[in-house]
């Protein structure tokens, strides 16, 4: 998190309306989008996408409905989620459009700053059944088959180059179905084709679905797209399993099981690390954790345990 030194001078460029992965990018001349520069944009762009909601809400109630639909043909499902949930636009609508509501629903993005947004969002819609978490596309902290229907929504879309690392993880935590809203190169003109590539987009879902084995059961230009340059492409993915987890939030380093020690705190007895909950909300990345190996030590069962006695005259 070295580029942290740089956020007053980051908050000034985006308040200018200037791009902040390109000046980060800058500052160690890389040529793709890292992980740390894309949570410092989102995070600075927090609350911009509920404006766009609020001003453009039948673009995406066309949207939503057209992925409920697919989600609606789909029987039994009992938990879902979206990977990079931002603030909650696409979730609040598409839940307001699914026929049958899953018992589990959760929504996880890399700034805690959007997910703030997302709580308040989806409670204006009377909808507080959503279990929200900061979370690394790359670190999802769930297990194994343990979501039914794992859908993305452009949130894979700044990871050019990384399209399989992304696949992997988002195959690993799926069950039953993948569904992916990315942009579409396959599908794409040339001048769509060049801003992908100068923004650093995933050009090479479907390739990379097809390298790693994955069964691709639909592959096509999505019904609604609201950006000529940045069409929405549609991959699903089916996946069968014989084991299969539940929805519960695991440690991203040991993908071991996490156990609400306070209103603040989660805590792995096996990794002995402890993440921070912020106004309700997991913070699960990595970088999030703290070691704590003598969180659940009591102390006055180690002083007895190990025969401590402090002699208060010779202080």
């Amino acid at each position: 998190m070295e580029k942290f030194k740089h956020l007053k001078k980051i908050k000034d460029l985006y308040l200018q309306g200037n791009n902040i992965i390109q000046y980060l990018k800058s500052i160690d001349n890389s040529q793709s989008n890292e992980v740390g520069d894309i949570l410092i944009s989102y995070d600075f762009q927090a609350g911009s996408y509920i404006q766009g909601f609020s001003k453009n809400q039948i673009s995406l109630q066309k949207y939503s409905k057209a992925l409920a639909k697919i989600i609606n043909d789909i029987p039994a499902v009992e938990s879902l989620l979206e990977v990079g949930v931002g603030e909650a636009t696409t979730l609040t609508s598409l839940i307001r459009n699914l026929e049958n509501k899953p018992s589990d629903i959760l929504g996880f993005d890399i700034s805690w700053s959007r997910l703030k947004f997302a709580k308040k969002l989806l409670k204006d819609f009377q909808i507080n059944s959503v279990n929200l978490f900061t979370g690394n596309l790359f670190e999802i902290p769930l297990s194994d088959n343990s979501v039914d229907i794992v859908y993305t929504s452009h949130s894979i879309e700044p990871n050019g180059g990384k399209e399989e690392e992304a696949l992997k993880e988002l195959y690993r935590i799926t069950k039953r179905y993948l569904i992916l809203l990315e942009p579409s190169y396959e599908f794409a003109n040339s001048e769509a084709r060049s801003r992908m590539k100068k923004h650093g987009y995933v050009t090479m879902l479907f390739e990379a679905a097809k390298k790693l084995g994955l069964k691709v059961v639909e592959h096509r230009l999505f019904d609604y797209s609201t950006n000529p340059l940045n069409p929405t492409g549609l991959i699903i993915i089916e996946k069968t399993s014989n084991h299969s987890n539940n929805t519960n939030l695991v440690c991203p380093i040991s993908h071991t099981e996490l156990k609400r020690y306070n209103d603040s705190l989660l805590y792995c007895k096996e990794s002995f690390l402890a993440y921070p909950i912020i106004e309700g909300i997991p913070c699960l990345l990595k970088e999030n954790s703290i070691l704590a190996a003598h969180l659940l030590t009591d102390y006055d069962k180690y002083k007895a345990q190990h025969k401590i006695v402090f002699d208060n005259r010779a202080l």
